[in-house]
């Protein structure tokens, strides 16, 4: 038996290692940085149905049959200084936030900020729940994106400018 080498990867990542843009445009996507992320927390969820047989001696088998993808988002609501206008991707989402079928869809995409290959794009539908309301609370938001079909792997933009 052989005795595994220590691993090389020491650093720990962090966190906020993560962006995510918005395709503000119509036809060829425009990419619109969304700012303001503080929270961001994309997962699959799998659909798992049984699939037991006599052959696997009374142990219990299990196929996944459906994979499901969302992001939950919390962000700090962004205007401009002057204009007081609200930032174009975060007004994409929260607009759509109030459509029906295709108006309620939205395209995004998002990877990591120092180039590795985590990356990732497809389309949502979105829900938008201000989040900071108190009096002293900054105006913040959760966004919930809910995958409307596949996610799909891309190359990581950031990725390309190195």
């Amino acid at each position: 038996m052989s005795t595994p080498t220590e691993p090389l990867e020491t650093e720990t990542a962090l966190a906020a290692r993560y962006r995510m843009d918005v395709d503000t445009g119509s036809g060829t996507p425009t990419w619109s940085w969304l700012p303001g992320i503080n929270d961001f927390a994309p997962k699959v969820d799998q659909t798992q149905q049984k699939s037991t047989t006599y052959d696997d001696d009374g142990w219990t088998d299990q196929t996944v049959t459906e994979l499901a993808w969302s992001v939950e988002v919390k962000l700090l609501h962004r205007c401009h200084p002057t204009t007081k206008a609200f930032n174009a991707a975060q007004e994409k989402l929260r607009l759509a936030a109030e459509q029906f079928a295709a108006g309620a869809r939205v395209h995004v995409r998002w990877y990591d900020k120092e180039g590795r290959d985590e990356a990732y794009e497809g389309y949502a539908l979105v829900q938008w729940e201000r989040d900071g309301t108190a009096t002293d609370d900054l105006d913040s938001v959760k966004v919930t994106l809910t995958g409307k079909g596949k996610r799909v792997p891309i190359t990581n933009p950031l990725a390309e400018e190195g």
